[in-house]
């Protein structure tokens, strides 16, 4: 797999501008910005969260976790780490952990991290272990523009 399927329509639908780069095989986020050469703090990623009336796709740096806290106070509502089985049910498409960050792409509301406004570029999942989307601030913004956004993640220990 070189792309996600869903994610690659996503993307052509919206005409996006974007590098896919390929690397060795990763589990996670932070390994594929080691891996990469990529400062973590530009890699996006994803974590789904389940609220009580929907599903909800938190995209923040690798680098960072959920204050589930903070996002709890941005919500009004109290999220969920969604299980392995529900990531799949949406994601069908892609590989268990590497959701892309685009998830109006499958459907799902997004917030995304304000800390990711401050990077001149961003790296994402691209939907399988693989390969990573590439692309400047003012795109990534673009494709993110009807998300929520707010400041809710926290250093990871």
């Amino acid at each position: 797999m070189t792309i996600a399927p869903k994610l690659r329509h996503y993307l052509d639908a919206l005409d996006a501008d974007y590098e896919l780069i390929e690397h060795t095989p990763t589990e996670t986020a932070t390994q594929n910005a080691a891996v990469c050469h990529v400062p973590p703090d530009r890699v996006a990623k994803a974590v789904l969260l389940d609220m009580p009336e929907e599903y909800l796709l938190a995209v923040l740096p690798s680098d960072r976790r959920v204050g589930l806290g903070d996002l709890r106070s941005a919500l009004g509502q109290k999220p969920r780490l969604a299980d392995e089985e529900e990531v799949a049910l949406i994601f069908s498409d892609c590989v268990i952990g590497a959701v892309p960050a685009l998830g109006f792409g499958y459907g799902v509301a997004t917030i995304v991290d304000d800390t990711l406004e401050e990077k001149p570029d961003i790296y994402f999942e691209g939907g399988d272990h693989v390969s990573l989307i590439h692309m400047d601030q003012a795109e990534f913004a673009r494709l993110t523009r009807p998300a929520r956004h707010g400041r809710f993640s926290e250093p990871s220990q």
